[in-house]
């Protein structure tokens, strides 16, 4: 349970609220005014001010202390007769005692049935502010868990989406290994040794919600280097990275369906000529690039690499990244995948 000067402190932070101090003001503004022009005494605005300090901070924090929304502190019988007889015992010491002792006239809220209506205020008033701040404290709660859930789910999407990944470009890359050990058992000995090397990135990678882009390189980097083991005059592999760049955090394994895709329907797939990688700040936007030889296609049927690659952008950045593929250019022959993505990656943890 919550001590009562949190509550007292939590009440006043919501009173503060603009949405509620705007209604205040225009309710005792001008009650204040009244009773300073219809009370001859010089203590009257005081005493008003008294009424309306109780009115506002003493009733609602008794209430939420007394009542705390969901929660149970004291029997609700017990709870109401000490609310209801500290808001007349408050009131009446206020309006009427307090005036008693001072020596002072009447005054417009310390007449008998300004106390009695002040004793209402206090009662339904101090209710009504209580359980308004109470709802919007609790809305807020629900909330603050909504989006804690919605973070979770869409981590679990992601490590769904990434063990979907991974089996994708293992099973490719053994079809690929298989096809060597008929052709040469020295490569494919030195192929399965470096996809070894590979795999051990990528199992820290599954662990992650996010690493820097230099890790992603090195990944994508050995992927193509074991396609060279085969033959290095398969393709020139060109690599322009920005400087300081590296450094910013990105999806892990977010490149390596588009390197294998580059891979397999360029190089692998009989077009000869450079494959491109480069990286390279726009403002706060990393902007990467990848060009392969061999014509675009359009989408396959059955191709999921890239689908993925394209869901994980959305759900590790919502819609501030984009992701495009088509010819390089005005250079039929080629394919360029461009990935631009924002250099802060949000709700990382």
């Amino acid at each position: 349970m919550l001590p009562l000067s949190r509550v007292f402190a939590e009440t006043v932070a919501g009173l503060a609220a603009p949405r509620r101090l705007f209604p205040i003001a225009v309710v005792v503004v001008p009650l204040l005014a009244l009773q300073r022009s219809f009370s001859h005494d010089l203590m009257a605005l005081p005493i008003g001010m008294l009424m309306c300090a109780a009115f506002l901070l003493v009733a609602p924090t008794l209430w939420r202390y007394l009542f705390p929304l969901h929660r149970v502190r004291a029997p609700r019988l017990v709870g109401a007769i000490a609310y209801a007889a500290a808001g007349a015992g408050l009131m009446f010491g206020i309006g009427r005692w307090l005036p008693d002792a001072l020596g002072m006239g009447g005054t417009l809220l310390t007449t008998f049935p300004g106390t009695l209506v002040s004793v209402a205020l206090f009662w339904v008033g101090g209710w009504g502010l209580a359980r308004d701040i109470d709802l919007e404290q609790h809305l807020r709660a629900s909330q603050a868990r909504a989006a804690a859930l919605e973070r979770e789910a869409e981590h679990a999407q992601l490590l769904a989406l990434r063990s979907h990944l991974d089996p994708h470009f293992l099973f490719n890359t053994l079809n690929a290994i298989a096809e060597w050990c008929r052709e040469d058992g020295v490569v494919a000995e030195r192929a399965i040794l470096a996809l070894s090397s590979m795999l051990h990135a990528i199992m820290t990678a599954i662990r992650s919600t996010h690493w820097p882009v230099a890790r992603e390189l090195e990944l994508v980097d050995a992927l193509f280097r074991m396609h060279l083991i085969r033959d290095p005059e398969l393709f020139v592999y060109a690599r322009d990275v920005q400087a300081g760049v590296e450094d910013s955090d990105v999806p892990p394994m977010i490149l390596l369906p588009i390197a294998e895709n580059a891979m397999k329907h360029g190089p692998g797939a009989g077009h000869r000529g450079g494959v491109e990688l480069s990286v390279r700040a726009e403002a706060a936007t990393l902007v990467i690039d990848l060009v392969n030889p061999g014509a675009y296609r359009g989408p396959r049927d059955g191709g999921s690499g890239l689908p993925m690659v394209e869901k994980r952008l959305l759900l590790a950045y919502g819609g501030r990244a984009s992701f495009a593929i088509g010819a390089d250019g005005n250079d039929r022959d080629r394919t360029r995948v461009t990935m631009r993505v924002p250099r802060t990656l949000e709700g990382r943890s």
